[in-house]
């Protein structure tokens, strides 16, 4: 195959960038995977005796975590001293599945928030958690793709029969969340959803509470990967005075 000058000025171009964003890109993640954490409980009878239920990242003075509700709704089994892991529960925001948790002791490695106003259909994002639990071990997995649209969380419903509770009390306040083109796993909700090249959270991954929206009317849920906008948890912050 014979390539003109034009072809292979493309192909050297496009090597550049590729390699250029490979390279920001590692350099973002020794920034950020410090502050990504498990969330779990523990529970001394059971093997193994920790158990991640999502993903968490680390925001503020080192002490808050900020993950979704739904990831900590779970009874734990307090007869049998089934406990959270060095965290406490201190806000939930179940309208925006978000939660904020705080360590019992110490302090770890932050990310810092970003504005929603800078994204953009077409960007393209990171995001880094721990996919399917503890089954992967204990090493934060990165994945990256665009964001593919920016929608309501609700889609219209044809006939009365489609709606229920839940999609009831969103179609009354409906919000946009952003719609990846990346695949994220059980145990990636409560992932950062960040800029490449800053680091920079501007969603957290959620992959229950907006499925069970968005994908309501179809038979076969087909697993979209979704994030709720950093701006909720901004305000949530807010709220407490932090």
């Amino acid at each position: 195959m014979k390539f003109t000058k034009k072809t292979l000025f493309l192909l050297i171009s496009f090597s550049f960038l590729i390699n250029a964003q490979a390279q920001e890109l590692s350099e973002t993640l020794l920034k950020v995977k410090p502050g990504v954490v498990g969330v779990g409980t523990f529970l001394p009878s059971r093997s193994p005796r920790s158990i991640f239920l999502g993903t968490g990242f680390v925001i503020g003075n080192g002490q808050l975590i900020v993950t979704n509700a739904h990831v900590v709704a779970k009874k734990i089994n307090t007869d049998r001293l089934e406990k959270w892991a060095i965290v406490d529960k201190v806000a939930v925001d179940r309208k925006h599945d978000i939660a904020i948790l705080k360590l019992k002791r110490g302090r770890l490695p932050t990310l810092t928030l970003g504005s929603v106003s800078n994204v953009k259909e077409g960007g393209l994002y990171t995001f880094t958690g721990y996919p399917i639990g503890m089954v992967l071990g204990l090493y934060p997995v990165t994945h990256r793709g665009i964001i593919s649209a920016i929608s309501p969380i609700v889609i219209p419903v044809f006939n009365s029969g489609q709606l229920n509770a839940k999609l009831i009390r969103r179609l009354e306040n409906p919000y946009n969340v952003y719609q990846l083109d990346a695949t994220a796993y059980p145990g990636n909700s409560g992932s950062p959803l960040y800029d490449v090249q800053t680091g920079e959270v501007i969603g957290v991954i959620n992959k229950v509470f907006v499925k069970e929206t968005k994908e309501n009317v179809l038979s076969k849920p087909i697993g979209i990967t979704y994030a709720i906008p950093i701006v909720h948890v901004k305000n949530l912050l807010a709220s407490k005075g932090w």
